[in-house]
């Protein structure tokens, strides 16, 4: 059990308990307004270290401060450290209470400053409904403001952390690395590369320096995207008429490309009334349409549904998403669309891609 842990529920951040009986008379002014943060690790239960920081005497005779700490309110004060700047850090589980005075040259010591005790009591609790969306190149996550309004006037920011994801094991990886920090709900993990799934945790970090515990872990997958790509109808420029998200021979992403070709995934069309048809071509892609409504976004298009798809050409209307399921040598992969504009012979669309095989996450918002 950590050594602060057992008394952590009964005791107060700041003690004004005099310490000027563990300490000769000196005479010396001492330093003052002692104060303390932890320096999160990433395991709540195991912080880095401790922050001291204090005010410091402007007595001339001073030639350092003591810093002096105990395991608990009933074992003795033990010198830890000897420092001439006004701050301090303790490495590794701190102690559970600490004080500093002050030294001249010849030894003599003043009294101590006010008595700083680590209160655990301080710990916030982790930020709940953790959600994610798939970006190009990055994941954006936001979660609940739980954490922060339980008590605001202790909550300090979040640290975000990250880790590989075993997508056929659905386990996340050893390896957790933090991300970086943020004082809002949301946060976007950027610099990740596409088709590589990642699981991310989010915890709360109190003022004094106390990590609460981690979010349950959330696992994303970036994916290549683009927005207002225009397709001409093969009937009045069949040299545009053709998409592909990954064409297999080049590995290009994103290609508009002649609808006469064979390894495209879908050419656009135009039927006798005027309507603009998407038309599968390529043997193995076929589409389902994304749900039964228009989708406000690209990243609304969530996972890939299970079934549904079909071979036959579907319509083009604005504001619509649907998914492509693509078989290739390494498996299934999963493409998106939004419509965002058809006009008399050309579609306007935004498309994502997922490269990670068998992955049927576009944008992850469960």
């Amino acid at each position: 059990m950590r050594r602060f842990a057992a008394f952590a529920a009964t005791l107060v951040a700041l003690s004004a308990c005099s310490t000027s009986d563990t300490t000769g008379p000196g005479g010396l002014v001492p330093p003052s307004n002692l104060t303390y943060r932890l320096i999160p690790s990433g395991d709540p239960d195991v912080p880095q270290g401790i922050r001291l920081t204090w005010d410091p005497s402007d007595d001339g005779r001073i030639a350092n401060y003591v810093v002096y700490s105990r395991a608990s309110s009933s074992d003795t004060w033990g010198r830890r450290a000897e420092t001439t700047s006004p701050s301090f850090d303790d490495q590794g589980v701190p102690d559970a209470e600490y004080y500093v005075t002050a030294e001249s040259a010849d030894g003599v010591e003043s009294d101590g400053t006010n008595v700083v005790v680590v209160d655990e009591g301080n710990r916030l609790p982790a930020p709940s409904g953790l959600a994610s969306v798939s970006l190009d190149q990055a994941i954006q996550l936001s979660w609940s403001s739980d954490a922060r309004t339980a008590r605001p006037e202790l909550f300090d920011y979040y640290r975000v952390y990250s880790t590989p994801y075993d997508l056929d094991r659905d386990v996340c990886e050893d390896g957790w690395v933090l991300e970086g920090t943020t004082v809002s709900e949301d946060f976007i993990a950027s610099g990740l590369p596409n088709g590589a799934p990642r699981c991310f945790a989010v915890s709360t970090v109190s003022r004094d320096g106390h990590e609460s515990d981690w979010t349950t872990p959330r696992a994303d997958t970036p994916r290549y995207d683009a927005r207002n790509v225009l397709l001409w109808d093969a009937q009045t420029d069949l040299t545009a008429s053709g998409f592909a998200f990954e064409l297999p021979a080049t590995g290009e992403l994103g290609a508009v490309v002649s609808g006469s070709r064979g390894d495209i995934d879908f050419r656009v069309d135009r039927a006798s009334d005027g309507s603009l048809w998407m038309t599968p071509v390529r043997p193995g892609t076929s589409v389902a349409l994304y749900g039964s409504i228009a989708v406000e976004d690209l990243t609304s298009i969530d996972w890939a549904p299970l079934n549904g798809y079909s071979t036959g050409a579907i319509e083009a209307v604005p504001g619509y998403g649907y998914v492509y399921e693509m078989q290739h040598t390494d498996g299934l992969h999963y493409g998106a669309v939004r419509v965002t504009a058809v006009g008399a012979d050309y579609v306007i669309l935004d498309w994502a891609y997922q490269t990670d095989p068998g992955n049927p996450e576009l944008s992850v918002r469960r």
